[in-house]
């Protein structure tokens, strides 16, 4: 399904990253089951071989170059999808401790059926990240949480940084257009501040990283409801 071995070392090897023929075969794995599975279940538009690679694969590994990743930290994938970045992440990076979060039930299969197919291990959860947040067992539980998402960074903050245990960070990739000087007193409601911006070149497409580092307790009235979210943004 993906280019092959050598092609993919190569486009890996341009950002500095290697790839090993064992975490090549899981990610082919990955590729062909998220293509199968979409042909009746909608998961992704992105179905052609070499947009898998980078716009997926590539774009998900890259977290572990432009963040310090402790080993064995633990991370929540927020609204998590087809486990994008997450999956790819932990298929390079086995010591991490990953939590997959979707709103979605057949989301929540899928990926239960890609962690056996992949030998990996990761907990699952069908929930709505408001509800889950305010669930002792995961607020401010994390070493950093992490969305991948169009939504507004403020709105992303809410949903997120509850999960974040203080001296953790959330993980927001994002393309190249939002002011995110706009979400500042929002993340800074929320007990966090915006730590750094990290922009690269994807294959000639502008991403970005911001790193919200968590500083205090998320106040516990955070994250509100959905409908008070969209409503009133802080």
């Amino acid at each position: 399904m993906l280019p092959d071995f050598d092609i993919c070392c190569k486009k890996f090897s341009e950002y500095d990253i290697l790839l090993d023929r064992n975490v090549y075969d899981k990610l082919n794995i990955y590729a062909e089951f998220l293509v199968e599975y979409n042909s009746h279940t909608n998961l992704t538009a992105i179905t052609e071989p070499e947009q898998i690679l980078t716009k997926h694969f590539l774009d998900s590994v890259l977290l572990s170059k432009y963040i310090d990743i402790s080993e064995n930290s633990s991370i929540i994938d927020v609204g998590t999808g087809a486990g994008f970045p997450s999956v790819p992440l932990k298929i390079f990076r086995p010591d991490i401790k990953l939590t997959l979060l979707d709103s979605l039930n057949k989301r929540i299969v899928f990926l239960g059926q890609l962690c056996e197919k992949l030998g990996i291990e990761a907990e699952l959860i069908h929930g709505r990240a408001e509800e889950v947040a305010r669930d002792d067992n995961y607020r401010e539980k994390f070493d950093f949480s992490c969305a991948r998402a169009v939504a507004d960074l403020s709105t992303l903050s809410e949903y997120c940084v509850p999960f974040v245990k203080n001296g953790g960070s959330f993980l927001s990739m994002k393309g190249p257009s939002e002011e995110i000087s706009n979400a500042n007193k929002a993340v800074e409601t929320l007990g966090g501040t915006i730590d750094k911006e990290i922009s690269y070149d994807l294959d000639g497409e502008q991403r970005r990283i911001i790193v919200i580092k968590k500083l205090s307790q998320t106040p516990t009235k955070y994250p509100r409801n959905s409908g008070q979210i969209k409503k009133k943004p802080l």
